[in-house]
């Protein structure tokens, strides 16, 4: 009897130690800079319920040095509001390193900016789009143009949302697919402060989409400038689906 009862709890461990299991790792680096970073307590806490839910490990960073140890192990690197106009030459090498070796990588909002434009091409052609302005923060409808792609899966056809609609160029003719684009009928494109210009994109105006650079998957969202965009459930749901299709490829129907 004692034999089975030891033999049970054994089993039960066993078990319990593979439910435990993470079924992927995340590194995420967010780091404080000039605009952004009362965000960090907020976005990390959420993101770290976020895999307990469902099952993933998260790694966050507020120092870019994390790019210098290993990264084979990590899923994605989920470039959260730290662009890699921040990493220092070493780091540069090491992130190239591991995309053209098939790791994945989620950009989200500042991320998208790579200052002076030009100065570091493989990055912008990463993320796709270059950013080259944007108007004042306004609220806005966001249209989802791919509704079979996860990251639109937890939000509307149409959303009311508020967010800094950033002006993208296309330098290197990449191809994207988007997955939500912004109504400019729905705001004022000019709203930006006195020195400055904005003209809006006019009907293509992407603000979240994918792509792949060779056998890396890339999924970007320009959305999450407030800080209070970390606790709402339809932008986490948001973030969640690009962040699932980036680690694993699945979920487009």
């Amino acid at each position: 009897m004692k034999r089975l009862v030891v033999g049970l709890l054994a089993c039960f461990a066993f078990i319990s130690a593979s439910w435990a299991e993470p079924q992927f790792k995340l590194l995420v680096l967010g780091g404080p800079n000039k605009y952004h970073y009362e965000y960090i307590p907020v976005a990390r806490d959420s993101l770290e319920q976020m895999g307990k839910l469902h099952a993933f490990d998260v790694t966050w960073s507020t120092q870019m040095q994390a790019l210098e140890g290993e990264l084979k192990h990590y899923a994605a690197i989920v470039l959260m509001n730290s662009s890699g106009e921040e990493f220092n030459e070493k780091q540069r090498k090491a992130f190239e390193e591991y995309v053209n070796g098939g790791g994945n990588v989620v950009i989200v909002h500042r991320a998208v900016i790579f200052n002076p434009p030009g100065a570091w091409p493989w990055y912008e052609k990463l993320v796709g789009r270059s950013f080259r302005i944007h108007p004042m923060l306004q609220t806005a409808v966001i249209d989802t143009v791919d509704k079979n792609f996860p990251a639109t899966f937890g939000v509307p056809q149409r959303w009311i949302w508020s967010d800094e609609w950033y002006e993208l160029t296309n330098p290197y003719n990449v191809k994207i697919n988007t997955v939500l684009a912004v109504d400019e009928a729905s705001y004022d494109p000019t709203k930006i402060w006195k020195g400055q210009v904005a003209n809006g994109m006019g009907k293509d105006h992407p603000v979240a989409w994918y792509h792949q650079v060779g056998k890396s998957r890339v999924f970007v969202t320009t959305l999450g400038h407030d800080v209070r965009a970390y606790r709402d459930p339809q932008y986490l749901a948001h973030l969640l689906g690009g962040m699932y299709w980036a680690t694993t490829g699945r979920g487009i129907q």
